[in-house]
Parts: structure tokens; C-alpha cells; sequence
């Protein structure tokens, strides 16, 4: 059970799921005509190297290319629902990740750090504009989750974020996957991405506090230069608190996390449950082989 806990994770894409192993990845999509179709691919020698057993390094190697992993599965999934053989990938697949990475980092990080400065600037001490930062920094992180949730497509892939939870929860619990059976279970997961984005923060909020004293140009720079290393510890917490969800102070502790994807998943129908399983077989198939 935990060499399965460890190996498989899921992400949601349009009108598709994407599972990801140790070896091969699947991606299986619901086509405009109804009909799923599948795409399946090795994974590169990275994910088999002693690169993914160093705790920390693993996190921020594996944490950008499953990045890159998911943005050619949103290419693909886009692309077949239009019709269109266009593909992202190549330089341009990691000039978009890195712009969106950027933006990311600029709206999630270093706004916060402006609203910070600002009420630093208005009289707050060092100490209380750095809780200002933080707060706001996880307010708007939340906001954002909310707002995006509310619009009809992403709401859609909410539900295959649900889908894809449920068929990893149903797997873990040895039952037969169909879509009945994996419609009983949860959509939280421990391992999800919602909670490892919780825990960066949690993470940036302690860590970027001890910055606010030294100069400016250091404050900016320490963000972005820690973002990756917070990025390990917050994977590396994530692995760990799901394998000993047998303790019950663990998961009192996870229990936020598991809260806050309240927030990006919903109940999927039973076609994307279908998509779901049909993605995870795939996976496991191109496993074996």
C-alpha cells in the first residue's frame, strides 16, 4: 500500500484526466462525439534515476517537469475537444510554463510583499507587516481558488479533479473500479496539489518573515530564490503525512489541507468517472509494460 501511495498521482485537465506513475503517464479524454479517447507515454529516465529518492532535490526536479507534464496534457485535451492538430511542446511548451510560473510567482509572492511594504510604510513594525504579508497572501490564494471555481468550465474541471481523487482513494482501497464503486468515495486526497500549495504558503509565511529585516532588494530576491526550496520541504511534508494517515495527531494535522480542496474539486458525474478509470488503467497498463 505505500509503494502505491508514493507512485500514483492524478492531475485534472479539460474534459480529461491525466495519471502519472513511476514509468508511463495516461491521458484520457472525453471527445465532442462522447467517444474517450487515450493518450499513453513513457516518462522520461528522470522519474527512475537516484535523483527521485534525495529528499528535497526530488521535489523541485520532479515538481517542474510534472508541471511540463500537465501543461501538454491541458495541449492535448484542449486539442481534442477543438479538433485542432496544433501541439504544444518543445520550447515553446516551457516558455509558456515559465510565463505562467512567473505570473504566478508575481501575483502570489511579490504583491503580497507590496501590501506588506505598504503597511510597513504606514507605520506597521517589521514584524506585523511581515503577518500582513502573509495573511494576505493566503487570503488571496483562497479568493482566488473561490472566484475561479465559480465559472461554468472551471467548474468542470473541478468535477474531473473530484473524479480523479475518487479513482485513486477507490484504488488505494482494493475495490473493483467502477464507476458506481468509485463514486462512493471521498474527494479529498492527501496528495493532492491544492494541499501542497496550503502548505507552501504556511511555509512562505514563516519563512519569508525573517526577511522583512534586511534590505529590500534582499527581501525580493530571498522570495523568489526560496520559492523552490520551500517547494521541496512543502512535497516532502506531503509524501510523509500521507503515508502515516494511520496516526490520528497526522491527520488532524492534513486536516486543513483536506478542507481547502473543498474549494477545487466537485461532485463529477459518472461519465467523468469513466474517464477517470479508463485514464488510470491506461496508466497502470503502460506500468506493466
Amino acid at each position: 500500500m505505500e509503494d502505491r501511495i508514493i507512485t500514483y498521482g492524478g492531475q485534472a485537465v479539460i474534459e480529461g484526466v491525466l495519471m502519472r506513475g513511476q514509468k508511463g503517464l495516461a491521458i484520457a479524454m472525453r471527445a465532442p462525439d462522447g467517444e474517450i479517447k487515450v493518450h499513453t507515454e513513457k516518462l522520461s529516465a528522470l522519474y527512475q534515476s537516484q535523483i527521485t529518492k534525495i529528499p528535497f532535490l526530488r521535489g523541485i526536479i520532479l515538481l517542474w517537469d510534472a508541471l511540463g507534464l500537465g501543461m501538454k496534457a491541458l495541449t492535448l485535451s484542449a486539442n481534442t475537444q477543438t479538433g485542432e492538430d496544433e501541439k504544444l511542446e518543445g520550447p515553446m511548451l516551457y516558455a509558456t510554463l515559465a510565463f505562467s510560473l512567473a505570473f504566478g510567482v508575481g501575483l502570489f509572492f511579490l504583491v503580497p510583499y507590496g501590501v506588506g511594504k505598504l503597511g510597513q510604510w504606514l507605520g506597521l513594525d517589521v514584524w506585523s507587516a511581515a503577518a500582513v504579508e502573509g495573511v494576505f497572501r493566503l487570503l488571496l490564494i483562497v479568493g482566488y481558488m473561490w472566484a475561479v471555481g465559480k465559472m461554468p468550465d472551471i467548474r468542470r474541471v473541478f468535477q474531473y479533479h473530484g473524479a480523479e481523487h475518487k479513482t485513486i482513494n477507490a484504488f488505494e482501497a482494493g475495490v473493483e473500479l467502477t464507476p458506481e464503486n468509485v463514486a462512493k468515495f471521498p474527494l479529498e486526497h492527501p496528495r493532492c496539489g491544492t494541499s501542497f500549495l496550503l502548505t507552501l504558503v504556511v511555509l512562505s509565511i514563516l519563512a519569508f518573515s525573517f526577511l522583512h529585516p534586511l534590505p529590500v532588494i534582499f527581501q525580493i530576491a530571498g522570495r523568489i530564490l526560496l520559492i523552490p526550496v520551500l517547494a521541496g520541504i512543502a512535497l516532502e511534508y506531503i509524501r510523509w503525512t500521507a503515508n502515516h494517515l494511520d496516526l490520528a495527531w497526522v491527520r488532524w494535522l492534513v486536516s486543513p489541507n483536506l478542507a481547502l480542496q473543498k474549494l477545487t474539486t466537485r461532485e463529477p458525474e459518472l461519465a467523468m468517472l469513466e474517464v477517470s478509470i479508463r485514464s488510470f488503467n491506461e496508466m497502470r497498463r503502460a506500468e506493466n509494460e
